[in-house]
C-alpha cells in the first residue's frame, strides 16, 4: 500500500501522441486487430500520454495479440527518445520476441538487443555497452536483464511477459 501510495504521487514521463512512424509501424502489422486489441492499445497509449506512471496488465488467452500490443507500446516509448525492454520468462521465448521485433522494426531507426543464454559473449557485451550509451533502443531478454551489470540509459517502458513466472527478488529488482 505504502509503494502505491509513493506511486501515485510521483510525476512520470509524459509520452507525446503518436508519431507518423508509429502509424506506418502499426499498419505493417500482417493480420487485423482485434477490437480487444484496439481498445487495450487505446487505453495503454492514455496512459503512456499522461503524467502517471503506468502499472498495467494485459490478459489473454494465447494467439489473441497481446505481444503486438506491447510491440506497438515499446516502439511508441522508442519514438520518444527512450528505451524499452521486454523481460521474459524463457531463453525460447526471448529468442522469439527479438527475432519477431527485429523483424518488425527493419526499416526504422531502431536498434534492438538480445540478453539471454543464446547471445554470444561479443554480443552481450555490446549490448551491455549500447544499453548503458543510449545506443540500443530495445531490449529483449530472460532474467538477465535483471542482473547488476545492466544499466539504461534511460528507461521509458518495460514489459514483462508472464509475469507470474517471476519471483519475488525479481519483482523487487525491477
Amino acid at each position: 500500500v505504502a509503494l502505491y501510495a509513493v506511486r501515485s504521487r510521483t510525476v512520470g514521463h509524459r509520452f507525446a501522441p503518436d508519431t507518423v512512424w508509429q502509424q506506418e509501424f502499426e499498419e505493417a502489422f500482417p493480420f487485423e486487430e482485434t477490437a480487444d486489441q484496439v481498445s487495450s492499445l487505446a487505453e495503454i497509449k492514455r496512459d503512456m500520454e499522461s503524467d502517471r506512471i503506468m502499472d498495467r496488465i494485459l490478459c489473454g488467452d494465447v494467439g489473441f495479440g497481446k505481444t503486438e500490443v506491447a510491440f506497438r507500446a515499446m516502439f511508441k516509448c522508442i519514438c520518444d527518445g527512450k528505451q524499452a525492454a521486454l523481460l521474459s520468462p524463457t531463453t525460447v521465448l526471448a529468442q522469439q520476441h527479438y527475432e519477431n521485433l527485429a523483424a518488425r522494426v527493419e526499416g526504422f531507426p531502431v536498434s534492438v538487443g538480445l540478453l539471454s543464454r543464446f547471445a554470444t559473449p561479443d554480443q552481450v557485451r555490446d549490448t551491455l555497452k549500447g544499453l548503458r550509451t543510449g545506443r540500443i533502443d530495445l531490449v529483449v531478454g530472460t532474467h538477465r536483464l535483471l542482473s547488476d551489470d545492466v544499466a539504461f540509459k534511460d528507461l521509458g517502458l518495460l514489459v514483462v511477459d508472464e509475469e507470474q513466472r517471476f519471483g519475488v527478488d525479481h519483482k523487487e529488482k525491477i
